[in-house]
């Protein structure tokens, strides 16, 4: 059973460490202890106390297998460019739509959500724009001869096939973040991006559908 209160329940670990940080901590002035399975352990801070509680077994697992627990329940997060912006729970700044951070920053931070869907977003989209690229670059390189290898009509449905989801689902967040940013009156870098990439791809729908 684990205690956050520090009550007496069994001895202090005697590394006399905090588990967390890995800071050494005085167990006899440290006010944020904590007990689980029988030993006591003392924390630098009540933020490192929190971490403890909420997954202890993270922390006392030799190997580091167990990944880092998610922000607490109740968390602040801010606008790393405008502070005045605080709500409770990660989300989108709605002035810049700038990702919003945590108020308190610990050495041991969780795992960036958006970091993670980012990149997994930008490394399909690399995936899929590569051969677009490819094929509408290399028409005008005539020593490469693609223009003899594909047609361009065939080459226009081939682009349009791989490109869709590039725009429509890699580019989504910042669609997201720049419709919002019109609903909040407070246009920014995303409302640009949003309008520019929506624009030549709706002007290339047009040209490969009416070409006429």
């Amino acid at each position: 059973m684990t205690h956050a209160d520090g009550r007496a329940h069994g001895s202090l670990n005697p590394a006399s460490k905090d588990p967390v940080c890995g800071m050494t901590v005085d167990p006899a002035t440290s006010p944020y202890k904590a007990s689980h399975d029988g030993h006591d352990y003392a924390f630098c801070s009540a933020g490192c106390q929190t971490k403890f509680t909420v997954d202890p077994a993270h922390y006392l697992n030799k190997t580091g297998s167990a990944p880092p627990p998610a922000t607490p329940p109740g968390t602040v997060f801010t606008c790393p460019m405008h502070p005045q912006i605080r709500r409770i729970g990660p989300g989108s700044c709605p002035i810049c739509g700038m990702a919003l951070e945590p108020v308190v920053v610990t050495a041991d931070a969780a795992p960036n959500a958006e970091l993670a869907d980012m990149s997994r977003r930008f490394w399909i989209g690399l995936t899929l724009t590569a051969p677009v690229f490819a094929l509408e670059m290399g028409g005008h390189i005539p020593a490469l001869g693609l223009h003899r290898l594909i047609s361009p009509s065939v080459a226009n449905w081939v682009e349009f096939v791989l490109s869709t989801p590039v725009v429509l689902w890699a580019g989504l967040p910042f669609f997201q973040r720049g419709w919002a940013s019109v609903v909040n009156r407070s246009l920014n870098m995303f409302s640009l991006i949003a309008l520019g990439t929506g624009a030549a791809y709706g002007y290339s729908l047009v040209a490969l559908f009416a070409p006429h």
